[in-house]
């Protein structure tokens, strides 16, 4: 008997059709003679819908409000997965956050798991229940409702599935697997078969769409298999596991992120502690930084030019916040640039392979692409690019280090 958590995103159970082939899977799987946890994301569009409500009585709502409303969404799939599962003939349950007692920070739409008490969710299942916990939510010291952020779901059923000891943890979205590249994009995608932690948390966090970067961070720490699958097919998706028994090819994908701004100060004062004011004002607004490119500046002198990339969604309340910083640091002059793309390639082969990087630079230069910053990792180089360039940079840089689909045959 194997213990299985399964988490459905939005798409999954956007309608009560949806639900259904959900509680079916889960009691198939509860059939085949395991026990079954099962976590759901609001119904598609409803998250959206309930911040929407909110924006129209203030453009900015206090935050632990907001939360309380955002987590509705995951209450009502929980409960009408529940009732989906009793009306086909089998036992289940609905917990929400504070109920399988996730405990979190007080960093209100963007909080982090600290610890989760999985008893309720254990002695739920051994009982022959199918346990529907309420993804994204959970509780902070004081008792206040806390969410986790977008894709919070995945995150919540990868911790659930740690707490538990579970022996896979399989997130349920509306595509086969991980691919290559995004196949909207590129056709000639492939789905991979098996990927490694350490090449997904850096898709995942350079843009890949497909798992949020912290349900990875948490299976890598606690060495939980994830199964990505799709919802709508019974195809065996991809398998993200540890590096061991993996081939390293030199490129495993090709991720992009269209979600951040550039932000360059000019003339900053080229001396200690100067760097560290701004990002550690920053730091304390909650504001995440990605990309940091120090360089000469271009009028030379004792000044540097300090350029990062920040989440578009932060730039708007992060403005005043870095006009103030370059006041404070002797009047350094800002430019914005919402306008780029981030794009990378990722794979355990760059460790032990030369000229990776070179190969990208000139895979982008044929193609009359400049490059605007860049920055590696051991397995993973990312270049900025204009916005315009993202379909043509990830195509090109797919073709180039042979990641294209071997034709159908007719």
């Amino acid at each position: 008997m194997a213990l299985v958590v399964q988490k459905y995103g939005g798409t999954s159970v956007k309608n009560l059709e949806r639900m259904r082939a959900v509680a079916e899977r889960a009691l198939a799987t509860q059939a085949a003679g395991n026990q079954v946890a099962v976590i759901v994301s609001a119904m598609a569009g409803e998250t959206n819908k309930l911040l929407g409500l909110a924006h129209e009585i203030s453009p900015t709502p206090d935050m632990r409000e907001l939360d309380v409303l955002a987590a509705t969404g995951e209450q009502v799939s929980a409960a009408l997965v529940a009732m989906t599962v009793h009306a086909l003939g089998g036992k289940a349950r609905s917990l929400l956050g504070h109920q399988v007692r996730m405990q979190t920070d007080a960093a209100f739409t963007k909080a982090r798991i600290h610890t989760v008490e999985g008893s309720k969710v254990r002695s739920t299942v051994e009982a022959g229940m199918i346990a529907v916990i309420a993804g994204f939510q959970g509780v902070d010291p004081e008792g206040n409702i806390t969410t986790l952020g977008r894709g919070g779901s995945d995150t919540s059923a990868v911790a659930i599935a740690a707490a538990i000891n579970a022996d896979v943890c399989e997130i349920y979205t509306d595509v086969d697997g991980v691919y290559t590249t995004d196949p909207n994009i590129c056709p000639l995608a492939r789905k991979i078969d098996r990927i490694s932690f350490e090449e997904m948390l850096e898709l995942a966090s350079l843009g890949a769409k497909v798992l949020q970067i912290r349900s990875v961070e948490v299976g890598m720490k606690y060495g939980v298999p994830i199964h990505v699958r799709s919802s709508f097919t019974d195809t065996p998706g991809t398998m993200v596991t540890s590096e061991e028994g993996l081939e390293a090819v030199v490129v495993a994908g090709i991720a992009y992120d269209k979600g951040e701004a550039k932000v360059q100060l000019i003339n900053v004062p080229d001396r200690p502690g100067v760097v560290a004011k701004v990002f550690g004002t920053l730091a304390d607004r909650n504001v995440s930084v990605d990309m940091i490119i120090q360089s000469p500046s271009r009028e030379g002198g004792t000044t540097t030019d300090v350029t990062f990339t920040v989440a578009k969604t932060d730039l708007a309340r992060c403005k005043d916040l870095i006009e103030q910083c370059a006041r404070d640091i002797g009047g350094a002059a800002i430019e914005y640039d919402p306008e780029i793309v981030k794009v990378s390639i990722v794979g355990l082969g760059m460790r032990s392979h030369a000229g990776v990087a070179s190969q990208m630079f000139q895979i982008l230069a044929q193609e009359g692409i400049n490059i605007q910053g860049i920055t590696t990792s051991e397995i993973k180089v990312s270049c900025i690019i204009h916005s315009k360039y993202t379909e043509l940079a990830v195509r090109a840089l797919h073709t180039g280090f042979g990641l294209d689909a071997e034709p159908t045959a007719e």
